[in-house]
């Protein structure tokens, strides 16, 4: 009898301390209010806002209090959305909210939501008890929890390092590098790099969730238990989106609507990028020079390896008495001899562009003492007793005062963008230094929004102030950093382990909506095995954005520490890349318009595959070119698997069918590329750098497979004029039978009038044509020798059409 009172004792204090714990929703009371897209719903213990944005996605915000907070301008960019038809029902069990995509249910007792495609089928459904909601709230956190399916699985978050598809998986988002020791696991642990987190993913279900906190969240996609994934933010009010798809580009299309679309960036962004330490990386400052920097650059150009972007590290500052290495006092090291003249030496060089690293809080140098006078002005970040040291890129005067006062003196001598590294220092301890910036409840909402504030304010400043696009090169991020491109990986060491995890975070952070992306090719820290320094170089100039850098002293990363042969494999693929361009350039402008990336994991166009869900060392690189780096040491094959479809190898143009393993050769002057069927492939000649040459002839590459397209865009490449409109697409469109190939092309379309006065069509065909027509006009294929504009030799068929004019080409086998 005692021990059933002492069982009834402790269930009750339990339950007791389990209501004080979490607030649930509880029931269902009425429909409070409903205005434009709005329906406001009371309930017994709170109040929920849904919102239609569109008809395939909806916003749900929870308050227990009545209250909601303010609409925030840092992650999301548009809350004003065009008046969204819906169909309401109501019965005693739920209420139905309808649109011409998807259907949203909410169940009564308890309150519940519930999401379906309007074929019925369930997409998304809240997890409930006989008692109580899953949407609650604890003094520490609000969160949901929602039934897992059986063959569902998740895939983005962010810039993550350790896995792709994230069913069974924890992950706590929040921007840091990792704690402890860098050369122990601290900032080289792939489980904790948080660089870029993105609270949102996309469900093979068919949805999209964005839970729309700046705060830290926690997400347990199954790992507690394998029928139910949960989410909770700490703190704040639970507010998340649903986006319907069903399938991810337009989910991505969706959330990049919402987040912003990534702008275009100067095309010469797309060539190489290249980072130095000026003679002299950390311990080694006094060895840096101006003239290092000129040599540098001038070696690029006698070797002719293509390059547009340099950018100078840490090393070109003084560091100041205050923050040391971890802040910056705008003031030269004094090696540096007449900054302006080495800005002007490389620019004669035929640089597009070079910039400067910093990091984000003010500190006294010899003359300026720029932290003295922000503390002074109030364009610090207020920290206890006066000590703020952060620019405070959250308040316009203070971003205004650190451009007129820090930037803009190295603008005027020719900085043309800066690296904005170290985001994650506030409110966090710093790489450098044991500061940890400023701290308490408000900098819980604020530290992850940093990144975004400390990439914006440069990215903009110099856009105004160079009258081109804007660039900036950042490390980290969060929802909405693709506005102010690009990022790039962290700080990851030249060894094995660490290729695959730097592969993945481009995959992941791709299917998070940021198409800009870059990593230090051929590792960051330590001296790279020759081997992987090609195999990772070879990666790197087939990434989004191809960023050659390296601490390292006196090696640096420059493809000639490496010997010739890793000088000659370098050369070859950076002058492969700079004829690409011409796709690179298009596929950048789909993912301006769509928010599709350029590097694509293999999941994204087929997340009804589930032989993609864990390929994390192949991608797509566009619409047409499967790259498969090569991560193990010492291989000479290795397996790649090719999706649906028809795929050429490029290098020896044999033809496989897809859904299929295949093991191939993998020299080590190759990474293995595959052509997708129905490939069109815009190429042009090589330059030393993007506008060296007045671009006059595009070949294009066609892989003939049943119907295609590509639309290939051109404008003037550096200036905002094609947000006005001022831009030329050109479609394309081929169409293959078992006797001919059709090719259209399209009069290009728009008010830019590009230099492109010829197409030159290459197609692999490997028995001669038994006759081409061009726009009707039979061609004699016997006399092709004799044709100025069409040529056969070995196997290869080129024939050249005025660019200008609409063009019909039919070739019969």
């Amino acid at each position: 009898m005692n021990f059933l009172r002492l069982s009834f004792f402790v269930c009750t204090m339990l339950i007791g301390f389990y209501a004080n714990a979490q607030t649930f929703l509880g029931n269902f009371e009425n429909v409070h209010s409903e205005t434009n897209n709005e329906i406001t719903i009371k309930t017994t213990q709170g109040v929920v806002k849904i919102e239609f944005i569109t008809a395939d996605a909806v916003r749900i915000r929870t308050s227990w209090n009545g209250e909601f907070e303010a609409n925030e301008p840092w992650m999301v960019v548009k809350y004003d959305w065009p008046k969204v038809a819906y169909n309401k029902k109501e019965n005693h069990q739920e209420l139905a909210l309808s649109t011409e995509k998807i259907e949203l249910k909410i169940g009564k007792n308890p309150f519940s939501i519930s999401l379906y495609d309007t074929n019925g089928n369930v997409l998304l459904d809240e997890h409930k008890d006989a008692m109580n909601s899953s949407a609650h709230r604890t003094t520490e956190q609000t969160g949901t929890s929602f039934n897992l399916q059986p063959d569902e699985h998740f895939f983005g978050f962010g810039e993550r390092m350790d896995f792709l598809d994230r069913r069974g998986k924890k992950v706590r988002l929040n921007v840091g590098r990792g704690q402890g020791l860098p050369h122990i696991i601290g900032a080289y642990n792939p489980l904790e790099a948080n660089y870029a987190p993105v609270p949102f993913f996309m469900s093979t279900a068919g949805y999209g969730l964005f839970l729309h906190s700046a705060r830290p969240t926690n997400w347990d996609m199954g790992n507690s238990n394998d029928t139910i994934f949960s989410f909770n933010a700490e703190g704040g009010e639970l507010d998340y989106y649903i986006m319907y798809g069903p399938d991810f580009p337009t989910i991505l299309n969706t959330y990049t609507d919402l987040t912003g679309k990534s702008p275009l960036l100067p095309k010469f962004a797309l060539g190489l990028h290249v980072g130095t330490y000026s003679g002299g990386t950390w311990g080694h400052e006094s060895e840096t020079s101006t003239q290092y920097v000129i040599d540098l650059a001038k070696k690029f150009r006698e070797l002719e390896i293509p390059l547009d972007v340099l950018h100078l590290d840490s090393t070109w500052r003084f560091f100041g008495e205050n923050g040391g290495k971890g802040a910056t006092t705008f003031e030269w090291r004094e090696t540096f001899k007449n900054p302006k003249a080495m800005f002007d030496s490389l620019y004669a060089l035929n640089l597009n562009a070079v910039g400067l690293h910093l990091r984000p809080r003010f500190d006294n140098g010899k003359t300026y003492r720029l932290l003295d006078k922000a503390r002074k002005g109030g364009y610090v970040y207020p920290e206890e007793n006066g000590a703020g040291e952060f620019v405070n890129f959250f308040d316009e005067k203070s971003v205004d005062w650190w451009w007129k006062e820090g930037v803009k003196n190295v603008a005027d001598q020719g900085a043309m963008f800066l690296k904005t590294d170290e985001g994650s220092a506030f409110g966090h301890k710093a790489n450098e230094s044991d500061k940890v910036g400023p701290q308490g409840e408000e900098i819980k909402s604020l530290h992850n929004l940093f990144p975004l504030a400390y990439a914006k304010a440069p990215f903009e400043k110099f856009q105004e102030y160079n009258n081109i696009r804007g660039m900036n090169h950042t490390r980290e991020g969060y929802a909405g950093i693709q506005r102010y491109p690009f990022i790039f990986a962290g700080d990851w060491p030249s060894e094995w382990q660490y290729f695959e995890p730097v592969i993945k975070a481009g995959l992941n952070i791709g299917l998070s909506g940021v198409g800009n992306w870059a990593h230090c090719m051929g590792g960051f820290e330590h001296v790279a095995d020759p081997e992987l320094y090609i195999r990772w170089t070879q990666f790197g100039l087939l990434s989004p954005i191809a960023h050659l850098f390296g601490m390292e002293h006196p090696n640096y990363k420059e493809p000639w520490n490496y010997g010739k042969e890793a000088t000659r494999i370098f050369k070859s693929y950076d002058t492969f890349r700079y004829q690409l361009i011409p796709y690179l350039y298009s596929t950048s402008y789909q993912n301006h318009i769509t928010g599709k990336p350029q590097m694509r994991a293999m999941v994204l166009d087929n997340q009804d595959d589930p032989n993609t869900y864990e390929i994390t060392d192949q991608y797509m690189l566009g619409e047409s070119m499967m790259v498969c780096p090569v991560i193990d040491k010492g291989a000479k094959t290795r397996v790649v698997y090719l999706p649906k479809g028809q795929w050429t190898n490029y290098w020896t143009n044999e033809v496989f069918e897809g859904k299929q393993y295949i093991s191939v050769l993998c020299p080590l002057g190759q990474i293995p590329i595959f052509i997708k069927g129905g490939a069109i492939i815009p190429m042009q000649e090589s330059q030393n750098y993007i506008g060296e040459k007045a671009i006059k002839n595009i070949d294009l590459h066609i892989y003939t497979h049943e119907k295609s397209s590509f639309t290939l865009y051109q404008d003037d490449g550096k200036s905002l004029n094609y947000e006005n409109g001022d831009y030329t697409t050109t479609q394309i469109e081929t169409e293959e039978n078992h006797q001919t190939t059709i090719i259209k092309i399209d009069e290009p379309k728009g008010s830019f009038i590009s230099n492109v006065a010829t197409y030159t069509i290459v197609i692999q065909q490997p028995d001669h044509p038994s006759s081409i027509f061009i726009n009707k006009k039979k061609i004699d294929a016997s006399k092709l020798k004799e044709q100025k504009a069409i040529s056969y030799t070995d196997g290869i068929l080129k024939i050249k059409v005025d660019a200008n004019k609409l063009q019909e080409i039919k070739i019969v086998k």
